[in-house]
């Protein structure tokens, strides 16, 4: 069977997923600026090349005793009012096409499981792999449950899950924006560049890999 794995933030949709969460949140109230002053910074050093990696484990720790509820409810509203508008249809129509074939997809993203759940909804997909918050009797406690999958940790987790499945990786494409997603792009045996950032472009150009474009979002 052929797999279908996507990275979701710039590559599904056009934004952060995670940056429209926490906009959302902050208007509600559910979490305050000083538990994420420091994303502003972390988006400059990601972009610079120069990003901790352990920047999600670092900022979940400002994120103790939160309803899971509560971040449920806000993820809900932010894919209905924000995400759903935010879908590239050239990701959309990759993604049911392969779905119509009887071909697996999932997403693979370092943004939190809650938040994508309503975009997996949208599309019909079950079992992608996310970053999870652990919780204690429904209350955030400020660690996540194993790690992040962020850079090559996404790699991890994917091949665990391949191998888990009995799935051999030249069967998989690997969809991504990102220079962190380099190591899984090369372990897949079909990666495609999604409106890459200069690293990602370049390592495309040099090993042959396919270029997509996409702009246009769904429409209402």
């Amino acid at each position: 069977m052929k797999i279908h794995i996507f990275d979701v933030d710039l590559t599904v949709i056009k934004k952060t997923s995670a940056e429209l969460f926490v906009k959302m949140a902050l208007k509600k109230k559910i979490i305050k600026f000083s538990q994420v002053c420091s994303l502003p910074v972390d988006w400059v050093k990601y972009k610079l090349s120069l990003i901790d990696l352990d920047f999600i484990e670092n900022t979940v720790k400002k994120l103790a005793g939160i309803k899971k509820k509560d971040m449920e409810e806000i993820a809900q509203q932010c894919f209905e009012k924000s995400i759903k508008y935010n879908i590239y249809s050239g990701a959309s129509v990759i993604i049911k096409d392969a779905q119509k074939k009887g071909e697996k997809v999932i997403f693979a993203t370092s943004s939190f499981d809650f938040i994508i759940k309503p975009l997996e909804d949208y599309f019909g997909i079950d079992g992608s792999l996310a970053s999870k918050m652990e919780y204690n009797n429904g209350i955030t406690t400020g660690n996540l449950e194993g790690y992040s999958l962020f850079g090559g940790k996404k790699k991890t987790a994917a091949v665990e899950w391949m191998e888990k499945n009995s799935i051999n990786p030249e069967d998989v494409s690997f969809y991504s924006d990102s220079y962190t997603d380099i190591p899984l792009l090369e372990y897949c045996g079909k990666p495609f560049a999604v409106n890459p950032d200069r690293r990602l472009l370049n390592r495309a150009k040099k090993s042959g890999w396919k270029i997509l474009r996409f702009s246009e979002v769904l429409k209402p």
